[in-house]
């Protein structure tokens, strides 16, 4: 049967995070699980003036290339998705698997191989969205609630499918109005934080991990890229970061799983590293380039919808009360100079005594921001 949540969620996605306008050229590139959602996008993107096309992508096609494909042809660089990451205006994706491990076997070699080629498509993107591509491509990608994820969460299809929607407020009667009320309250984080010159995690695990940020830019999530959003980020001084840090969640990157991840920091880079589970995987991925081992992404979660850890990075590293750092490629509008192939999230909990510190003073404990007015816990009816 048909969600006509569905219809909400792509009204958001086209009228808000993307703000799609006549005669834009719209890309709609979903896996073939989540067509449900490619309708109805495509629905409205028609409504607002727009030229959408449809890529619908069996995600057997990865498998395949992994298993199947030789050295050269894991290593191709798309020219087509190349050009069309060059034109298009607007760009929609989705997360939906009817299986989240389906690469788990595959070689951690070949899955650097895979991720490095599409390192080109990557940077264009990145260079499009940023201030000197003028902001000339406009994207965003969501998940589409279906089994496998909601396996993975330990939940039903339904429960599952209300997790997603709550987290981006499509049950509320106007959600395009609270997303530009989640603008307000983290932009007043981001501001405080563009003033910052040094950012300290510190998590009772063990975590003890300090950021320089000088002249780097915090933006506001707030649902233009990712939706549901709920984060405020950054890109680290890249030869700064000192400091051990250890994950409490399990670090998932392309359908592998790699638990415990520990970390160690000298002078921006990663001179250490453990994980009790997928050790080798977390190596290959660091090492598949230059700017493997370094970080691109410095963010604190604030979408306090998000409760429950689900091992999806675009809920996880939302949570509100974490925080999360990312090791590879950054992006070029916080001053981020890090290139990479590897973009992979990682989620630090804060919640049972964790706290954040800039510049000396403490602006987080246990998973709450001191300040009132910056986002807060959702307060509890009844």
């Amino acid at each position: 049967m048909y969600d006509t949540r569905l219809d909400q969620l792509a009204r958001v996605l086209v009228r808000y995070s993307t703000k799609v306008k006549k005669g834009d050229v719209v890309r709609i590139r979903m896996p073939s699980v989540a067509e449900p959602l490619a309708l109805a996008v495509y629905k409205e993107v028609l409504r607002a003036g727009g030229h959408p096309f449809v890529r619908l992508l069996p995600e057997e096609c990865q498998e395949l290339m992994a298993r199947h494909g030789s050295p050269s042809q894991i290593a191709h660089t798309c020219s087509f998705d190349l050009e069309e990451m060059k034109t298009i205006d607007a760009d929609f994706s989705a997360w939906a698997q009817y299986n989240t491990r389906a690469m788990s076997n595959v070689d951690p070699k070949k899955h650097a191989a895979m991720s490095k080629a599409r390192k080109p498509i990557f940077d264009v993107a990145i260079e499009r969205m940023g201030k000197k591509g003028k902001g000339k491509l406009r994207w965003v990608g969501t998940q589409f609630p279906c089994h496998a994820a909601a396996q993975d969460a330990e939940m039903s299809l339904t429960e599952y499918a209300n997790f997603v929607f709550k987290a981006g407020m499509l049950h509320l009667p106007n959600p395009i109005a609270a997303w530009k009320k989640v603008h307000t309250t983290q932009q007043r984080a981001v501001d405080f934080l563009n003033k910052a010159r040094e950012v300290r995690y510190v998590v009772p695990n063990g975590t003890d991990i300090r950021f320089a940020v000088k002249g780097r830019r915090w933006i506001n999530c707030d649902g233009i890229y990712n939706f549901p959003d709920g984060e405020i980020f950054t890109g680290p001084i890249e030869s700064a970061t000192e400091g051990e840090v250890r994950f409490n969640f399990p670090a998932v990157y392309q359908g592998r799983e790699v638990t415990d991840v520990w970390l160690r920091f000298r002078a921006g880079k990663v001179v250490d590293a453990d994980a009790s589970k997928g050790k080798d995987f977390l190596f290959k991925m660091m090492d598949q380039d230059k700017g493997g081992r370094t970080l691109g992404e410095l963010a604190i979660g604030t979408n306090y919808a998000i409760t429950k850890f689900t091992r999806n990075t675009l809920f996880d590293e939302k949570i509100g009360g974490t925080v999360h750092m990312a090791l590879g490629a950054g992006f070029p509008e916080t001053g981020s100079k890090n290139k990479s192939g590897l973009h992979w999230d990682l989620v630090c909990d804060l919640r049972r005594g964790g706290r954040i510190e800039v510049d000396g003073k403490i602006i987080s404990k246990n998973g709450r921001f001191v300040r009132s007015t910056w986002p807060q816990p959702l307060r509890k009816h009844g």
